[in-house]
């Protein structure tokens, strides 16, 4: 059975995880932890210095789950919540009453958790679209790489893409990179009016262009090859200051981008973390396929972020 690599170093996670840990334990809403792994990567996260978990669901079920897996819950606080779809609420309130900085999703449906924090009358809800972004420790790369929209967006039209775009580029920003290099992948590097996925990435570059998009330098359409491949974008005559270097891959859709996401894990060896970003707070969207260091890698992620966020 194919599992991610785990024996291979990894230096720039390392490096973040280090300076996530300088900047203190984060308080997060961990909603619905219900299920082992769920539970044991937020106490391993906190154990590890990254967040200050508030278990939010039905106690009794919480505290079962904790027995069963011999994991200590002393001074852990347990905010009640009936069920899963309540949960999901009461964290979201708590978030909004500033109780906690961000939130992390237990054993609760993504759609469950998504939908109490974009619902209308939501108190993190903001005027972006919500996205998903993936940061990568990928050690056939020579830094760290982000690569959305794999996990949110189905099949987001250019007005979702252009809001993709920002909430990566400002992670970038959170994370010391001035002026991210932004890869708009395509199946091909010339526009094709038969592929609207390269239209979209052409649009995308001249907002940029006209100031909608700031703060990053865009290119696109550009083939998975040729984005991350200097000699591959130079054997087909492309000149781009993003070609072979960028910081950020962005998909046209989830089909792209959650291939590209396992490729990259399973195959490529890559320890990664994720967050979604859009919301007033950062939130910790993890799988249950996930690794227990994923889980734990994406508390980093979202600790250091938030703790730049405070200083500005």
């Amino acid at each position: 059975m194919l599992m991610p690599h785990t024996t291979a170093s990894y230096p720039r996670l390392d490096l973040l995880a280090d300076s996530a840990r300088r900047c203190g334990a984060l308080r997060v809403g961990v909603v619905y932890p219900c299920e082992k792994s769920a539970l044991e990567a937020a106490l391993e996260a906190q154990q590890q210095g990254f967040i200050e978990p508030v278990l939010v669901g039905p106690a009794g079920l919480i505290r079962k789950v904790a027995a069963e897996a011999g994991m200590d819950l002393t001074g852990l606080e347990i905010v009640e919540a009936a069920d899963a779809h309540a949960a999901a609420r009461r964290a979201v309130a708590l978030a909004g009453a500033g109780e906690v900085s961000a939130l992390m999703k237990g054993s609760l449906h993504t759609d469950e958790m998504l939908g109490a924090i974009v619902r209308r009358d939501s108190p993190l809800r903001t005027d972006r679209r919500a996205s998903h972004v993936f940061w990568f420790d990928c050690p056939a790369y020579h830094k760290p790489l982000m690569l959305t929209d794999a996990v949110v967006n189905l099949a987001p039209g250019l007005v979702e893409k252009a809001d993709i775009v920002r909430n990566a580029v400002d992670l970038a920003h959170d994370l010391g990179i001035a002026n991210p290099k932004v890869a708009i992948i395509a199946p091909v590097e010339t526009v094709n009016p038969s592929l609207p996925s390269t239209i979209d990435a052409a649009s995308l570059c001249k907002m940029a262009d006209r100031g909608q998009i700031a703060g990053a330098t865009l290119d696109g359409p550009l083939g998975f090859d040729n984005a991350v491949s200097l000699a591959s974008a130079s054997t087909k005559g492309i000149v781009s200051e993003v070609a072979g270097d960028p910081d950020i891959l962005v998909v046209p859709n989830l089909d792209a981008g959650n291939s590209l996401y396992k490729s990259l894990v399973y195959l490529g060896g890559a320890a990664c973390a994720g967050l979604v970003l859009g919301a007033s707070i950062p939130v910790i969207l993890t799988s249950r396929a996930d690794s227990k260091e994923t889980r734990i890698a994406s508390c980093a992620l979202a600790a250091l972020t938030r703790a730049v966020k405070r200083t500005h």
